[in-house]
């Protein structure tokens, strides 16, 4: 059973006890008020893991004695902050917390957990810990190819930030793009539908990214791409490969559903979900010449670019 759906559960069972005689009332209200009077104990072990664009915190707790309501996380960008209203991140009832929204440059962050009992009682905060998130290759890497800005909007993009409907015709058999060559604002499409997708004809499609080299990079090539928003409960997933040879498949986020009506997910306040999808192309595929990544959505619904890119690694912050 799920954390709220298990406490109000509990409640309803406490509330529908038959009222004792009054001596046995006497006895039941004793632990409660003992327990009304006990502070929970601050949570344990809690760990911080690095990702593109969010850290992802872990912890142990008590979760019954006494039984928590929620967990109010805080956090700062600087150590040794203060607990309140200002440094407030979220409440949650899970044991954990994804910290996202950070964009692609590493970011560096301190936080505490209180423990919040059902009778509203308060642990003491919880040692401070620091995580950080990873950054992105895009910003750590050499680039060899790209296409769009790798600012957290679409509106560079062919079609955008609205124009869905007219992706069947203006590109019936996909988006081919070649670096040097093409343009972002007309031959690459903000959106890329899937099979769910019925105003794009409801079938797979495919997008290509052309692309030379003067040689293989010695060390690592990555391919980064950005996305501002993915549909909310059908992202699907992503098939990719680079010159015929199948990298392994990327499942989608869900994001907010918003993204094919709206380009700039660096709004304040704004419902975008942006995400990420960074790889390391096989190197025995990678060709001196002509190179070809391809993706083909073959599951569910439509993903919208914020840019796409071949990176040489340089260094990677973790």
């Amino acid at each position: 059973m799920e954390p709220v759906a298990r406490r109000t559960a509990l409640r309803l069972a406490a509330a529908s006890v038959p009222a004792a005689a009054a001596g046995g009332a006497v006895l039941a209200a004793a632990p409660a008020s003992a327990a009304a009077r006990r502070a929970p104990r601050p949570v344990q072990r809690i760990k911080t893991a690095a990702e593109l664009g969010r850290v992802r915190l872990t912890w142990e707790g008590e979760a019954y004695e006494p039984f928590v309501d929620h967990y109010a996380i805080y956090g700062a960008q600087k150590p040794g902050f203060a607990i309140g209203p200002d440094t407030l991140l979220t409440k949650t009832v899970y044991a954990s917390f994804l910290h996202d929204r950070m964009g692609g440059r590493r970011q560096n962050w301190y936080y505490r957990i209180v423990v919040v009992d059902a009778a509203g009682n308060r642990s003491d905060p919880s040692a401070e810990v620091a995580g950080h998130s990873a950054e992105s290759v895009a910003l750590s890497g050499r680039p060899l190819a790209r296409v769009g800005k790798f600012d957290h909007k679409s509106l560079e993009l062919a079609l955008a930030p609205a124009g869905y409907a007219q992706y069947k015709t203006r590109f019936p058999n996909g988006v081919d793009y070649t670096y040097g060559e093409g343009k972002p604002d007309v031959d690459w499409s903000y959106i890329q539908p899937g099979p769910a997708d019925a105003w794009a004809g409801g079938k797979a499609s495919r997008t290509t990214f052309r692309f030379n080299l003067d040689a293989v990079p010695a060390g690592q090539t990555w391919l980064a791409i950005w996305l501002i928003d993915t549909h909310a409960s059908n992202p699907g997933t992503l098939l990719i490969g680079i010159n015929g040879t199948a990298i392994p498949e990327v499942k989608l986020e869900n994001g907010a559903t918003r993204g094919s009506l709206e380009g700039d997910a660096t709004v304040p306040g704004t419902a975008l979900k942006p995400s990420y999808v960074e790889l390391v192309l096989p190197r025995a595929a990678l060709r001196t010449g002509k190179n070809a990544v391809t993706i083909d959505k073959k599951t569910g619904s439509w993903h919208v670019y914020d840019a796409l890119g071949v990176f040489a690694a340089l260094s990677r912050r973790r």
